[in-house]
């Protein structure tokens, strides 16, 4: 079976955040604990399973993800590096749906291979910060919103690009504090260098210290920083190691989420 390493809402190799895809050629998936062994076997933030559906429905391809620990819900950059494979194997052209346990999702790309995602926007409600969240983080905090079932984080608004960049969390301190994450967020200290505000991600409640580029994380993101800026079209920065941008369009309850991908591993899965 073909197995891709993909990175995601990047624009060169060994950037953005990588994803490993399968596309299998049945009309179901596996068992759970195939799909659960070939994610710790691969070993990344996420690697994503697709399967064709029957044409003529409202999903074109049926898609799960799974981190090296478990089951997500929703995965940005491990569907943007679906579309990427399926578009770049000739299995697809223009807007791709995906079946997918948050819902129907999309992906559209365009000649160039720019890939833009529609997803559901989060659903923000404010919430308490809770006790012991700022010790762990190392960080005094602002604000906390929770992002609803679909994403399970808890999104946290920090003073300064600074303090999101310099974090260095205590990881089991995180665990307790959400249902999958918590995604720290800052304005751009200079909106001139591209990106008008930072993030970062971390996961280990789900296996993850921390994600290189979180594209689920942006559909939060998007209303929380659209609201403050005022303007629909944004671009956030993921201030992780390897970094990515993305670029958000709210559009009422739905997000867009655009970047670029690019394969970085073609191989055989022989198990």
């Amino acid at each position: 079976m073909r197995i891709r390493i993909v990175d995601a809402f990047a624009d060169r190799p060994f950037a953005g955040n990588p994803a490993g895809v399968l596309l299998l050629d049945s009309d179901a998936f596996p068992e759970d604990t195939w799909l659960q062994n070939v994610a710790e076997e691969v070993n990344l933030s996420e690697t994503a399973f697709a399967h064709p559906l029957p044409a003529g429905g409202e999903a074109d391809w049926a898609l799960r993800w799974f981190t090296p620990a478990t089951e997500v819900d929703m995965c940005g950059h491990a569907t943007l590096a679906t579309a990427h494979v399926l578009h770049t194997a000739g299995a697809a052209t223009g807007t791709v749906r995906f079946s997918a346990r948050c819902g129907l999702l999309a992906a559209d790309v365009d000649a160039e291979g720019t890939i833009t995602l529609d997803f559901p926007t989060a659903p923000l409600a404010p919430a308490d910060v809770p006790d012991g969240l700022s010790e762990a983080l190392g960080a005094r905090i602002l604000s906390a919103h929770d992002t609803g079932p679909h994403i399970g984080d808890l999104l946290v608004e920090l003073a300064d690009e600074r303090t999101v960049r310099s974090l260095n969390p205590h990881f089991a301190g995180l665990v307790a504090h959400s249902e999958r994450g918590i995604v720290v967020t800052a304005a751009a200290d200079d909106p001139g260098r591209g990106y008008d505000f930072v993030s970062r991600g971390f996961f280990p409640q789900v296996g993850i210290d921390e994600d290189p580029v979180t594209g689920s994380a942006h559909t939060a993101l998007a209303p929380f920083w659209s609201a403050r800026l005022g303007r629909d079209e944004l671009t956030g920065l993921q201030a992780s190691a390897r970094t990515g941008l993305v670029r958000t369009r709210l559009r009422g309850d739905r997000t867009l989420l655009t970047g670029r991908a690019m394969t970085v591993i073609d191989g055989e899965l022989l198990a």
